[in-house]
């Protein structure tokens, strides 16, 4: 790689890792919300309902953003418009109104949008396609070491001494009940206001950066030739056959990570000081799946290879959780990170390949496929409500088999 393409790698990784950073704060959010606005289970998992659903909404629009100002200043704008979000939860705080919370994270889901709408396939095209898996572990490093810090920071500040907060408010009255409760919910205002100061930062160096343009309009001869007649992205197989597969993987992801706090907490009583650590587990098994990735794809194992024993790992770990009990179920869940870990970068390359100049619209469904994660947490709730919370995790097995079904055949259909 010349030393121009490994300093724009350098600085989509920053991006990688804001929005790793960003995303994973829900795992605190959820169960911090759900006490400060006194939810029940569906009703707090409406937080990954919230951030993720933007995906679906604003993902075209986001492409039709990126044609008319490029990745670059496509970076830059969505990093103010998350930004934006941030700043929203100000008000949000002050009147400890739920909405305006969801609202807020809605906005910070729209920048996140415009933002992976643009990064995504910069980092997939910027190099040989056979080595865009390793490119796409390396980000995820960025965005999962990220993702591990941010329960960790954010944890120590929204759930200080949640457990004891938690019991108080059972034997107050209702005005010292809605104190105790504004007060907990003034504890986002400080953090907030620096991520939405740090965002803009980053706005402004992305903008005046060095990071070049990458035209994917443009086709070679042989990919103009199997092109010829294509018309519009539904005759492209792979790429909505990988879009399913990017949904069910995004949903199952964000299951793992943002469920199993209050998994911990709620079905198998480990205090809250100990349980919020457990989504740091989670991103870390992500970091070593990663680092797996970087040294192994595609010197000793290929994208799809890796892709497959992704899927029947996580039906593995999928089965031990609702079979086993206390910290092994716990853990078992948090080690699904190690089954995550290469599933988003294989797909997109598999999803993408031979698109050519439909390439900006292909990266679209996948951007929306990541709506994913609103829907089947939400679904997760859902089951955790009427059922358990350790049943509800049978959703994650069917997930799983078709990711490993696209892995070994789906790809492959043109």
């Amino acid at each position: 790689m010349t030393k121009e393409t490994n300093k724009s790698i350098i600085i989509i990784g920053v991006l990688f890792f804001i929005f790793g950073f960003v995303t994973w704060l829900n795992s605190v959010l959820i169960p911090y919300l759900k006490i400060a606005s006194q939810l029940n289970n569906f009703e707090s998992y409406l937080v990954a309902f919230a951030s993720y659903i933007s995906y679906l909404v604003m993902a075209i629009p986001s492409a039709w953003v990126l044609k008319k100002i490029g990745f670059k200043k496509g970076m830059s704008t969505g990093l103010v418009v998350m930004a934006i979000g941030a700043l929203i939860f100000i008000p949000a705080a002050i009147s400890r109104t739920y909405v305006l919370f969801l609202f807020g994270l809605f906005v910070q889901g729209t920048g996140l949008a415009l933002l992976q709408s643009a990064a995504n396939p910069y980092i997939t095209i910027l190099g040989p396609i056979e080595s865009a898996a390793k490119r796409m572990s390396i980000m995820g490093i960025c965005n999962k070491l990220a993702g591990a810090l941010a329960p960790i920071i954010f944890g120590a500040i929204l759930l200080k001494n949640m457990d004891k907060v938690e019991a108080s408010l059972t034997g107050m009255n209702a005005v010292e009940k809605a104190a105790e409760l504004d007060a907990l919910s003034a504890r986002v205002i400080t953090p907030y206001i620096v991520m939405a100061i740090i965002l803009i930062g980053l706005s402004v160096l992305i903008y005046y950066s060095s990071l070049p343009e990458i035209k994917t309009d443009e086709e070679d001869e042989t990919l103009a030739a199997a092109n010829k007649n294509k018309t519009n992205i539904l005759q492209f197989p792979n790429l909505l056959l990988g879009t399913l597969a990017m949904f069910l993987y995004v949903g199952v992801e964000v299951i793992a990570g943002d469920t199993v706090i209050s998994y911990a907490r709620d079905a198998h009583d480990i205090p809250t000081n100990v349980a919020k650590f457990f989504t740091t587990y989670t991103l870390i098994a992500m970091i070593v799946g990663y680092l797996i990735g970087t040294v192994t794809i595609p010197k000793y194992i290929s994208q799809q290879k890796a892709l497959q024993l992704s899927g029947i790992l996580g039906i593995i770990l999928g089965l031990v959780a609702i079979f086993t009990n206390g910290y092994i179920s716990v853990l078992s869940i948090s080690l699904l990170g190690l089954a995550n870990a290469l599933v988003f970068p294989a797909i997109w390359p598999l999803a993408l390949h031979g698109l050519g100049r439909f390439t900006k619209i292909g990266s679209s469904f996948l951007i929306m496929a990541l709506a994913g994660g609103a829907i089947l947490p939400l679904i997760y709730g859902y089951l955790a409500d009427t059922f358990d919370p350790q049943s509800a995790y049978w959703i994650v097995i069917p997930s799983y088999l078709y990711i490993w079904f696209f892995a070994v055949k789906g790809h492959k259909i043109k």
